[in-house]
């Protein structure tokens, strides 16, 4: 009976419980009690709380009726041997129960923390995405822009001299050259794994590559006033210095869409202690009608992207030009 009992575990994991009840009372008539503990044990693992209890029940329910009933008969010697081993056997049952429960608890620890940990890489994956998306917005929409210019000039004036011709469209050029790098390097970091810690991310503007961007714009034919009284701006912190940029970036771009021809005034100003301050404003054309909805999605990215590095950026009317200002953390 041993050898029969060992063989039906080959189907504990599939009848788990069947297979538990049937050889815990078999094994009160039959030596199986180590196939009965391991069925229990299999059962515990893999079964609810409120089963495993029920087939521990069932279990121990003949050594309980045993005990009980010969303690109540009279003239029934009980062996002195009986208590003791039904004990024992209520000692191995609770083991191997115990044993089974804590391994199904940990193999349920083990999946939470599995999904947890999925749920972070989700987390980060989408955080990921979202910041990809806010410098696809920012440097593409800069770049095509300043193409549209270019190629908007030339169509205005297609008598220019050659010489103009040619470096306007050797701006365009270089523009979509620069698009076309710029998407590449955000197509890569998109395809890259998670967990590729090899993969490097793009250069990030700084705060001393403000002039080159407002010069980048002048070239297109923007009339931008740059007012820059910055102290130590080498020393600025890279999460402030690349929060400017995007902003005064973003800026000069809808400045391009929405009010083509008008002059732009760019104000910087700060020091180590007292912050950075990044005024941006524009006269309003005549006729100019209100923003439809989604038509600011640019700017609530960058009041996002501003409160990121505990900063505060609002935008808007005031009078009769259109100014966003953001006002930056710059520790001493």
């Amino acid at each position: 009976m041993p050898l029969v009992g060992s063989a039906l575990l080959r189907w504990r994991r599939r009848w788990p419980v069947p297979l538990a009840v049937a050889l815990a009372l078999l094994s009160a008539i039959w030596p199986l009690i180590p196939s009965a503990l391991i069925a229990l044990f299999t059962a515990a693992a893999m079964r609810p709380w409120r089963t495993t209890a029920v087939v521990t029940a069932v279990a121990l329910l003949p050594y309980v009726l045993y005990l009980a009933t010969h303690a109540h008969l009279v003239g029934v010697d009980i062996p002195p041997a009986a208590p003791t081993g039904i004990v024992l056997v209520g000692v191995l049952v609770g083991a191997a129960v115990g044993w089974g429960l804590f391994v199904r608890v940990s193999r349920e620890n083990a999946e939470h923390a599995r999904m947890e940990a999925a749920l972070r890489a989700d987390h980060v994956r989408q955080r990921e995405r979202e910041s990809l998306a806010r410098e696809m917005h920012d440097v593409l929409a800069h770049r095509l822009s300043l193409l549209s210019e270019h190629a908007g000039a030339l169509e205005v004036n297609p008598r220019a001299p050659a010489e103009q011709v040619g470096q306007a469209a050797a701006v365009i050029r270089s523009s979509a050259h620069q698009a076309m790098e710029d998407l590449q390097e955000v197509l890569g970091v998109l395809r890259a794994p998670l967990t590729d810690t090899t993969r490097s991310e793009p250069p990030q503007p700084v705060l001393t590559d403000l002039p080159d961007l407002v010069q980048e714009s002048r070239t297109a034919g923007m009339r931008i006033e740059l007012d820059e009284s910055v102290t130590d701006g080498e020393k600025a912190p890279a999460a402030t210095g690349r929060t400017a940029y995007r902003i005064v970036q973003e800026c000069l771009t809808n400045a391009r869409k929405h009010a083509p021809g008008q002059p732009v005034t760019v104000r910087v100003d700060g020091a180590p202690g007292s912050g950075l301050t990044v005024e941006v404003s524009n006269p309003v054309p005549e006729g100019t009608k209100p923003c439809v909805p989604g038509s600011e999605l640019g700017l609530i990215g960058l009041q996002e992207r501003t409160a990121l590095v505990g900063g505060a950026l609002t935008y808007g009317r005031h009078e009769k030009s259109h100014r966003v200002r953001a006002r930056l953390p710059w520790p001493a």
